[in-house]
Order: structure tokens, then C-alpha cells, then sequence
């Protein structure tokens, strides 16, 4: 194929790119090797020829010109194509040559087939520390849905997470403001020791509960790890809940304690946070101020983090059973109240093996993720970063600003993770193409569906390093979907199931496809088995398709492509994800009813005809006289973002004499879904 005819020297310059660079270009594309397939093609082009800078319409016509003539009977396109070195460079393919298997395939069956040998193996490979051996891998006397792993064993799990030399860096945190902070993991390890004596002084006792209302700094991870150390439970809710959901949340967790922040300096302004707490609740709590003095006075009975932090740095880890809590999440369910999901001591075990099959942390790397600890990828990032021991890169600022970017490549990220919105907002300005992120090994992206297109932009500023799409949830612990070095990796799909886990695809009959619901087929290392004051046989295992007691519902819609790919379209239920954040639609309804004008709604997500990420639709039946549909949709914009949470934005309200029921009134929230606006 002549690809070199697509490209002339005027219309690069048109685009952007400096005369020169244009000329150097050209050249390079006349002197392109002639290649055997689309493939090897792309990837000498990817590598030798596009730089970071070039304009981004080039990176992606290049992409299309090369592929023009791919058959799509063999799969979406990669972007991707593991080198010749990977199997060495990489984590998984190490292990793969120490436990002797000659390909990928063969190792994935084998973790299927042997499920006590795989996690036997992970176990080995991470180092965790038990203080009282286990008598086996697993025990299924109780069936495949309530596995109890590491029977007889005592550990506790923060343990095996300062194994890194105490004078690597474990913690590096960037603010707005320009500040630089970094803790090594000698000292990290002393600063959660001072956690856990503080709570025992503060009469919290092993099993426990405390709250954090924290956005993700040093301070946040040292609290987390404290908790567990000393045997207590984590209740996390993330920082940007309004005050009735924090107070829900804390309720159902039983926080003896919270450990709050007084505000949240964002974008040169400063969020209120030990104000919602107040508002929400009146449990005891300990305020870190951000900077100098707390900008609020106090509650009675509440103390500064300097008079609650204790001086004794030394403390022995609690040893608890591996099925023992150690945090309490949230997912939205669909009668309104949030889903509690219990992680125990064997969850971290899940999250950092796929931090070391996946996204590849090996020591020395750089972590950086936007998130909290209210969210999974908040812990999964601590656990799967530090049992790795790697460095945890946080911003305590706005990830989607070019200030975020910057950051990336100040603080030497290595492996960086986002929600796809993120890439969309970078790329409306290429911000990324204005800073070096030539030490980016490779992103990951989770919380939504990602934009194929969005992701190719995401890979050309890095010089063309994969995205290891990453789909899982609290209840997971990881991810059931995500992507191998050692496989091509294609922009917005996944290439493999995860390793331990299989999948199996469900029409709306309840038979076999390429195209339906997911549901996996345990048992696995950090699948959850209870949930907090709920039936989790119900939410899980009730009505199946198949009498199979090891299948399990997830709820994500899945597609099987061509080529090993798969493709995840969003979710099967009344649960959304919006900006990376999963809600469900009573939750949001709930709120939007309140509102004097709207006497019924109906909230749904919806998609691009592209694809991507999902936003948000509102279906009202109005009360009489009918409002005006964008004065009602700024103020129930008000009312989501002062009662449920500021991040998730209403894309669009539709005014409706009657939503769709069924014959026994259920709302048919699905068509409303596929419905023309």
C-alpha cells in the first residue's frame, strides 16, 4: 500500500507542523520498509516515524490510512503490538517462563483449571506475609459461591506492603500550589504505626469501624493503612458526596470515628469538607487541616489531627483471619440505598496481582491514578502499588487541567491510570503534547466505557505505549476484563479475560453469544461473599440464566469481537456510570423527584453513537403547568449537585406525558435508553 500519497508537504504545514518537520516526515514515510501485514506496518510507523508532538489528526490519519483495507473479520485494528522483549520486560511473562509455560494461552487455561495453584502462585510472587501459614489454597466445602481462602492462616495485610528498601520512595504528592511532598516507605511505615496507636489510645478496638471523608493525599493513605494495622475497618466515602450521603454511608459502616480534611483546595478556590461532615453527622472527628490552621472551628468533642496523632511510631500489626474486613465500599444497587461490600485481607491480594499481571508494576515504578479512597480504584491503587513496590504518585488538584499534566512528567510517571472523560478533556486542548511523558510505560483506563478514538489520541503522546483497559468493580476487588502486554492491544477494547476467572455471555434468553449480559464463574481471590445489612446470594446468584451455582451476574453488557477482543457497551441494569463514579438510577431519581415541577422521572444513561463514556438523560412527567425544560434542568442540576454529588452533570431533560411500564409497572428503562432524542 502507498500510504506516502495520503500526505503532502502543504497539507502538513495546513495541520500544524513546522515546515521542517514536515519535510523530515515525509522523508521518513518514503523510506518506510515494505511490511507483510497492516500490523508490523503500524507498528514500525507508531515507532519510527510519529513523534508525541505531531499534530493529532496526523497520528490518527496515518492509523486509518494504514489499516484502510483490514478486514474486520479479523478484529478491530491494533494500535499496540507487543515487541519482540516483552516476555522479559514484563512481570507476566517472567512467570510464565518460572512456572514453564510456553504461551499466554496455555497459562490462562492453566489458571483456570487450577485455580489454587494460580493464586498459590500469586501469593508466592507478591511476597505476602502470613503470620500463621495456611492449611490450603482454598477450601470449597461450601461451594464455589462462599470459598474460604487461606484457611488457618493469620496475617495482616499491611505487613507485606513495606517489603520495598525503607528508604524507597513510597509516597510522591504534587499540588497545585507547586508543593512536593515525599514519604519513603521506612517512613510511611512510621506514620501508619502513629495511626494505629492513636486509634487504640482513642478506644477503638480490632474489628472496629472508622470513617474517612479524605481526598487522596499522604495523609488519606497513612490513615487507610493505619486502620487496617490495627485491625479496624475502614468506612471510606468519597469526598465529593453530599452531606445525607455521607451520613448514609457512615451509618451502615458503624464509624466509631471519622478522620476528616477541614477543606479541599481545587482550581484556586477551597471546597468545604469538615463543614459536610458537620452537617451530615454527629460522630466524633479528627480534622488534618490542608494548610496551617483549620479554616473552621471545631464541633465540641472533635480534635485537631496534631492532638489526635501519637508520638509512638513503633506498632505490631494486628493478625486477623484472611476472611476479616479490612474496608467497607460502596456500589450503587437499584433500590436506592448503596450496595456495602465488605473487603476482606484477601481483596488487596486480587488488586495487586493485577497491578502485577496488568498493568505491570514492578519496583521503581510510578503510580499515578485520580481517584479516592471512597472509590475501589482508591485502595486497589494503595494495595497494588506498595505490595509491588512501586511509588504512589498522587495531585491534590483537578486531574482534568493541563497543571495535571504536567504533573505526570514532573513527578516521573510510569504507569498512569484515568476514566476516559479525563482523555477527552485533555484532548480538546493537547495538552498532553505540551510536556514530556516519554517515561509512561503504559496507561490504564477504568470506571467507563473508553472512545477508541480517544485512546489512540491517549497512546500517540506517549509514543505509542498501550492502554490496559481495566473493568471490574468493589465486589471484584480488580478486574474480570482487562488487557495483556503479551497480547495486541487495540484502542477501547480488552484482550483477555483475567487471569483465575472465566466469563460466560448471555442473550436475553439465557443462551450462549458473542453479544449479552457477562456474568463470571468463580470461585476467585476477591470476589466479595457478603455484603453489609444485604442478601448478597440475591444480588449475585438469584435467577441466573443456567443452573450453574458458580455463575455470577456483574451487569455489565458485553460483546465478543473478532481476534480475542472483547468490548464492554455499558451496563444491563438501572445502574450508570458517569464520570467514572457507578450510581444508580433510583438514586438519582430519588433526588430528582424532590423537585415541586417533576411528578415522576425516569434517569438513564446513554451512549454516542460512538461510543464512550455515558451521560446523563432525565425523562419527566411534569407537574401543570408544564416548565420550561432548561430552567428545570438548571436547577435540578442545583439539586444534584447540593443533595447526591457535584460530579455528575445532566446532559439532557425531555419532557414526557407518561414514562413506559410494563404490565405489572415496571419501569422500562430500556427503552428509554434506546429512544431518539
Amino acid at each position: 500500500m502507498n500510504i506516502r500519497e495520503h500526505f503532502s508537504l502543504e497539507d502538513l504545514i495546513r495541520r500544524g507542523m513546522p515546515h521542517h518537520e514536515a519535510i523530515d516526515f515525509l522523508r521518513n514515510l518514503d523510506a518506510t520498509p515494505g511490511f507483510a501485514d497492516e500490523p508490523s506496518q503500524w507498528s514500525y510507523l507508531s515507532r519510527q516515524v510519529l513523534r508525541p508532538h505531531h499534530p493529532a489528526s496526523v497520528h490518527e490519519d496515518l492509523f486509518q490510512e494504514t489499516y484502510r483495507t483490514w478486514d474486520p473479520r479479523k478484529g478491530p485494528p491494533p494500535a499496540w503490538v507487543p515487541p519482540d522483549d516483552i516476555r522479559s520486560r514484563c512481570n507476566l511473562g517472567r512467570l510464565l517462563d518460572r512456572l514453564g509455560f510456553a504461551t499466554e494461552s496455555e497459562f490462562r487455561a492453566w489458571s483456570v483449571r487450577d485455580r489454587a495453584g494460580f493464586w498459590a502462585a500469586m501469593v508466592h510472587a507478591l511476597a505476602i506475609q502470613f503470620d500463621r501459614p495456611y492449611e490450603a489454597v482454598v477450601n470449597l466445602t461450601d461451594g464455589p459461591e462462599r470459598p474460604r481462602w487461606f484457611p488457618g492462616a493469620m496475617l495482616n495485610i499491611t505487613a507485606s506492603c513495606f517489603r520495598a528498601d525503607p528508604e524507597a520512595i513510597a509516597l510522591r504528592q504534587h499540588t497545585e500550589r507547586g508543593e512536593v511532598r515525599e514519604l519513603t516507605y521506612g517512613a510511611l511505615e512510621r506514620l501508619c504505626n502513629r495511626v494505629a496507636n492513636s486509634l487504640a489510645s482513642a478506644g477503638v478496638a480490632p474489628g472496629e469501624s472508622v470513617g474517612l471523608l479524605l481526598p487522596m493525599t499522604v495523609e488519606a493513605i497513612a490513615v487507610l493503612l493505619g486502620i487496617i494495622r490495627a485491625g479496624c475497618v475502614a468506612v471510606a466515602v468519597a469526598e465529593s458526596f453530599a452531606p445525607p450521603e455521607i451520613e448514609l454511608r457512615l451509618r451502615i459502616g458503624g464509624a466509631r470515628l471519622v478522620i476528616t480534611q477541614d477543606t479541599i483546595p481545587r482550581l484556586g478556590g477551597r471546597l468545604p469538607l469538615y463543614a459536610k461532615l458537620a452537617q451530615a453527622t454527629g460522630v466524633r472527628a479528627v480534622v488534618i487541616p490542608s494548610e496551617g490552621e483549620p479554616g473552621t472551628p471545631l464541633r465540641p468533642g472533635d480534635q485537631l489531627w496534631s492532638n489526635f496523632l501519637s508520638p509512638r511510631d513503633e506498632f505490631t500489626p494486628v493478625p486477623r483471619e484472611p476472611a476479616a474486613p479490612v474496608d467497607l465500599g460502596f456500589s450503587s444497587g437499584t433500590t436506592g440505598d448503596p450496595k456495602a461490600i465488605l473487603w476482606s485481607q484477601t481483596a488487596p491480594i486480587k488488586a495487586a496481582a493485577d497491578g502485577f499481571l496488568y498493568q505491570d508494576i514492578q519496583p521503581g515504578d510510578v503510580v499515578a491514578w485520580p481517584t479516592s479512597l471512597g472509590w475501589m480504584m482508591g485502595p486497589w491503587l494503595v494495595f497494588a502499588t506498595l505490595l509491588n513496590r512501586g511509588t504512589i504518585a498522587l495531585y491534590d488538584g483537578h486531574p482534568g487541567s493541563e497543571d495535571f499534566c504536567r504533573f505526570v512528567a514532573e513527578a516521573g510517571v510510569t504507569i498512569l491510570g484515568l476514566v476516559p472523560s479525563l482523555v477527552t478533556a485533555w484532548k480538546a486542548h493537547d495538552w498532553p503534547a505540551n510536556h514530556d511523558w516519554s517515561r509512561i510505560k503504559l496507561f490504564s483506563s477504568s470506571g467507563e466505557c473508553s472512545r477508541p478514538g480517544d485512546m489512540l489520541y491517549l497512546m500517540s503522546r506517549a509514543g505509542y505505549r498501550p492502554v490496559i483497559e481495566y473493568c471490574g468493580g468493589t465486589e471484584i476487588g480488580g478486574a474480570y476484563l482487562t488487557s495483556s502486554l503479551l497480547l495486541p492491544n487495540a484502542p477501547g477494547c480488552f484482550n483477555t479475560v483475567a487471569y483465575g476467572l472465566e466469563l460466560a455471555i448471555r442473550d436475553d434468553r439465557g443462551r450462549p453469544a458473542d453479544c449479552g449480559e457477562g456474568f463470571l464463574i468463580g470461585p476467585s481471590v476477591g470476589l466479595s461473599t457478603e455484603l453489609l445489612k444485604g442478601d448478597h446470594h440475591a444480588v449475585y446468584y438469584a435467577g441466573v440464566p443456567e443452573e450453574a451455582p458458580a455463575l455470577r451476574r456483574h451487569g455489565d453488557q458485553i460483546e465478543r469481537l473478532a481476534g480475542g477482543f472483547y468490548r464492554v457497551l455499558g451496563r444491563v441494569d438501572d445502574t450508570m456510570n458517569l464520570g467514572g463514579i457507578k450510581v444508580s438510577a433510583v438514586e438519582i431519581e430519588r433526588v430528582l423527584d424532590r423537585h415541586p415541577l417533576v411528578r415522576e422521572s425516569a434517569a438513564v444513561a446513554v451512549q454516542d453513537a460512538g461510543g464512550g463514556p455515558e451521560y446523563l438523560v432525565a425523562y419527566l412527567v411534569p407537574a401543570q403547568p408544564a416548565p420550561d425544560a432548561q430552567t428545570l434542568q438548571r436547577e435540578l442540576q442545583s439539586l444534584l449537585r447540593e443533595q447526591l454529588n457535584p460530579l455528575f452533570k445532566l446532559g439532557e431533560v425531555v419532557l414526557v406525558d407518561a414514562l413506559p411500564r410494563t404490565a405489572s409497572n415496571k419501569l422500562m428503562r430500556r427503552l428509554l435508553r434506546s429512544a431518539p432524542r
